[in-house]
């Protein structure tokens, strides 16, 4: 360790070691009644307002009062909703901290912010940042101090941001047996590449890792000290590494670093300042990132542009730059034809064999076995032991592990991973898209869910306004991150404990599902990260996940109306190409990004989540309906609305007992129905609603009849199917209803 990574690290100890006694000594009851005494967070998402957003309620959310509470075989977090009335009784916390401190090493940066992380995530300075947490605001104050221990020229400091490029090329354009094995690979490889540029600037630039501020998702930002070659330092890594991913993905991924410097001052300029606050700056490293993206290997052009021979192009990712004697089948076990496949893939295929059971990544400069990962001149070993006696010069990442004892020095990392999956009881591996497809109620199919973040960007460079601070700023990244590669694992995992009764605010609507009591056995997790996620499976079960990850999220983050999530849904055949299902999920969610956000897009529909659910408000419903069903004087309101509760009635509650017929007319009048109000559109735009409302009429008369004698004897349902507010959501109603019966 050089002099100066010495100094910049003692400095991160002494910031981060400070914050731990403070918690410690509050837990044992030594602390001092200051108004810098650990109180309940708040939720920062309460700070987020959008220009052209919602008005959100001045009650303020909080978590809860404990510590990161783990279930399970894996020790997995409990996801911690969103409380409306502020926690006060710590008693629990404080023992757990207490207990916690007895194997505390302080002298061991690593250790003492998986401390923080665990018992202070749901904690925050008591009348000082009320809604950032107090780990946060260590991890922030550490980074500042590490880099101005470094002297830089008049205390200058730079936020540098890196982004790799073409993840779409990379991971979605391959077609190839063994597919959904070999996307999950790619996917935890771009994450071993970023972590990889990550470590390599924090080694050159003599930075401990608290300088990082994010990392996941093919992006990442780190606060560092605007030395004098800070700018050489950068394009070096950046020169290098491009030149090994041209050569590796034969242009299909490219690296792109872009660096701001400024005062250590302007970290808290307001927005109306003389002086360009961090969201300003945040935004031009953003710009300068997209320029660079316009410009991809310019420094590599002569190479891109040198003259070379063609060979027969690999048959999962289509590269035609290796020669056919390179060319090797992708699968190696005995008497099994298979296609032929570059060295790349055919790495990603055998990747795919040993993620299953990875807890374990050691970054090495030597080899360990033939499984092990080259980036550049770097191995990754991975290994399902955590205990590993690392050398010197080797860096350990702790996969998902939260136990203090895992990080015996300052080698060790945590690298958090949405990286949930059922294994196949035939290979012991990942499941395969067969037994997904077999293992789905009524049509052998499988689902694959796309779902990201609405105006993601906007809420980061915009919504926090005046409040927009580097600690505040790790917060909000954080628990959105938290949320897509932690809480997801749960709420797949351990369903049952993280699916709650979760009141809306309102007091209302309770999380709703099809299948409710039934645990997601068969999926999938091929990508979870920063705001985004894409999850196979059986279909069933991929459209009830779909559900259940909308109202966590909504739950989790205290129903900001800002603060949503759109997805796209496909359903198809276990041989279908699965990058084609990909692009096709994609581009339902576009769709559903159409419709206002706030939407998903499944069964040849793009409705408001809350049309799915069943939940009647203003936001899915024409202004002046809704204030006619909601008046004082009483009126034919339907007790059923929506798709969800249709059927669930129709098939969860009265069973497969009801005729085809009924659900064939009832999509043959969905199809009379559209074709009508795209008729209506072209000709007579202001009598488009009462064909929606009212044309159906007839034809449901005649569809009700087709039903068992025990579902018509219930009047509700079939006074909300004849309702009028229904009939936009009888083709999901039909379709749902004819995959689960066939």
């Amino acid at each position: 360790m050089s002099n100066s990574s010495a100094t910049s690290h003692q400095a991160a100890l002494q910031v981060v070691r400070q914050a731990a006694i403070s918690i410690a000594d509050w837990a044992k009851g030594e602390g001092r009644t200051t108004p810098q005494q650990p109180a309940a967070l708040q939720l920062v998402f309460d700070r987020i307002h959008l220009p052209d957003g919602h008005p959100h309620p001045n009650q303020p959310n909080y978590r809860p009062a404990t510590s990161l509470e783990f279930h399970g075989a894996e020790n997995t977090p409990r996801i911690p909703y969103a409380v409306g009335e502020q926690p006060t009784d710590f008693t629990q916390l404080k023992a757990d901290i207490c207990q916690a401190t007895q194997q505390l090493d302080w002298e061991n940066l690593s250790q003492l912010m998986m401390f923080l992380e665990v018992y202070s995530s749901h904690l925050s300075w008591q009348n000082a940042n009320p809604d950032i947490v107090i780990a946060d605001q260590a991890k922030s104050a550490a980074a500042i101090a590490a880099a101005l221990a470094q002297n830089p020229p008049n205390q200058q400091l730079a936020l540098v941001g890196g982004d790799l490029m073409g993840v779409q090329n990379f991971i979605y354009t391959i077609s190839s047996e063994g597919a959904l094995k070999s996307l999950r690979a790619r996917s935890f490889y771009l994450e071993l590449a970023t972590e990889e540029v990550v470590q390599q600037l924090l080694t050159e630039l003599n930075l401990p890792r608290t300088n990082v501020i994010y990392s996941g998702a093919s992006k990442f930002y780190l606060l560092v000290a605007a030395t004098d070659n800070l700018k050489h330092v950068l394009e070096q890594i950046q020169l290098e590494f491009n030149h090994w991913l041209l050569e590796t993905f034969q242009r299909k991924v490219f690296l792109a670093i872009a660096h701001e410097s400024f005062a250590v001052e302007q970290l808290n300029a307001a927005s109306n300042s003389d002086q360009p606050g961090l969201a300003q700056i945040w935004q031009q490293v953003n710009d300068q990132l997209a320029e660079q993206g316009k410009r991809k290997f310019v420094h590599q052009i002569n190479k891109i542009l040198e003259r070379r021979p063609s060979f027969q192009p690999c048959k999962v990712c289509q590269r035609d730059d290796q020669p056919e004697e390179k060319l090797q089948p992708l699968s190696s076990f005995p008497g099994e034809e298979s296609v032929l496949a570059c060295a790349t893939c055919r790495a990603m295929f055998t990747l795919g064999d040993h993620l299953p059971e990875v807890k374990t990544i050691v970054r090495s400069p030597r080899k360990y076995d033939d499984n092990d990962i080259l980036i550049q001149s770097i191995y990754y070993h991975l290994t399902e032991h955590i205990n590993w006696q690392a050398k010197p010069d080797e860096i350990v990442f702790q996969i998902n592990n939260w136990t203090l004892k895992a990080y015996p020095s300052d080698q060790f990392i945590p690298l958090l991973l949405g990286n949930y999956f059922q294994s196949s009881p035939e290979t012991c591996g990942f499941l395969s898209a067969n037994e997904m497809a077999k293992a789905s109620e009524g049509i052998e199919r499988v689902g694959y869910l796309r779902m990201d973040v609405d105006r993601l960007s906007q809420i980061f460079s915009k919504g926090l306004g005046d409040h927009y601070t580097l600690p505040r700023l790790t917060s909000l990244s954080r628990q959105m991150t938290y949320f897509f590669k932690v809480y997801l694992n749960s709420l797949a995992a351990y369903r049952a404990v993280n699916f709650t009764n979760h009141k809306q605010a309102d007091g209302n609507a309770t999380f709703e599902s099809l299948a409710p009591q039934s645990a997601r056995q068969h999926l999938l997790f091929i990508y979870a990260g920063g705001d985004d996620l894409f999850v196979s499976g059986a279909w069933n079960e991929v459209v009830d996940f779909a559900f259940d990850v909308y109202q966590a999220f909504r739950a989790y983050t205290g129903y900001h109306p800002d603060i949503t999530l759109s997805a796209g849904v496909c359903i198809a055949g276990a041989k279908f190409p699965l990058y084609q299902a990909a692009a096709e999920a994609g581009e339902v969610e576009k769709v559903a990004k159409g419709n206002g956000r706030d939407s998903l897009g499944l069964f040849g529909a793009a409705l408001k989540w809350d049309e799915w659910l069943g939940r009647m408000h203003p936001t899915v419903m024409h202004p002046d309906d809704f204030a006619y069903l909601n008046a004082p004087v009483k009126v034919d309101k339907p007790a059923l609305f929506g798709v969800l509760p249709f059927v669930k009635h129709l098939y969860a509650e009265v069973g497969q007992g009801y005729t085809r017929s009924f659900v064939r007319n009832l999509l043959n009048t969905a199809q009379v129905q559209e074709a009508k109000i795209e008729e209506a559109q072209k000709k007579s735009p202001d009598q488009v609603r009462d064909v929606r409302y009212f044309l159906h009429l007839p034809k449901v008369a005649y569809t009700l009849a087709r039903l068992p004698d025990k579902a018509l004897t219930n009047a509700d349902f079939r006074q909300s199917l004849k309702s009028s507010y229904n009939a936009p959501y009888f083709r999901a109603i039909a379709t749902w209803l004819e995959l689960l019966n066939r």
